[in-house]
């Protein structure tokens, strides 16, 4: 009985993974441990989008940045405020799976409305503006990555559903 009941709890993992692989499952809203490839960030991921011609947002805890990329082209540059050291925001390979014009963003210990630009990547961590704070170039959300909202609007309407992000 317990064999039968570890592949019944497998199959839908193997459903998932088949679903991504075809490429029709990236608009379904799974975990985070699911939607990100991997924690690692390789250099044979980045040499890929490079040469892919294709739109992708590159995020870097260590320097605070956020770099829009067009293949190997770097047509926007900013920096950033993303996670504490707890929670951090998440290494990997993701997508944007949803984008929103405004949101309200809720935690234990804080509650903002009207959060714009907001493009969720994984789970509830997106990339959105922020009016609340001035100090880009530090660690300080809650897991998100945080744009002044000038720069918020210009990457909102460059990227699309779909838009590879980095997060290294």
């Amino acid at each position: 009985m317990l064999k039968m009941i570890s592949y019944w709890q497998a199959i839908p993992k193997i459903f998932i993974t088949a679903l991504l692989l075809l490429g029709i499952g990236e608009w379904i809203n799974l975990d985070v441990k699911s939607q990100s490839r991997s924690n690692y960030v390789s250099n044979r991921d980045i040499q890929i989008l490079k040469r892919s011609g294709k739109r992708w947002i590159e995020i870097n805890r260590r320097s605070q940045t956020l770099i829009a990329w067009q293949g190997n082209r770097a047509v926007y540059s900013v920096i950033v405020s993303t996670g504490k050291a707890a929670p951090p925001t998440p290494a990997g390979v993701f997508k944007i799976q949803a984008k929103y014009p405004t949101a309200r963003m809720q935690g234990e210990d804080y509650n903002v409305p009207d959060v714009p630009h907001v493009m969720y990547y994984s789970g509830n961590y997106a990339i959105h503006g922020a009016y609340w704070h001035r100090s880009f170039g530090i660690p300080i959300s809650h897991g998100c990555t945080n744009v002044a909202p000038d720069h918020a609007a210009w990457l909102y309407s460059w990227a699309s559903v779909g838009t590879t992000v980095v997060v290294r």
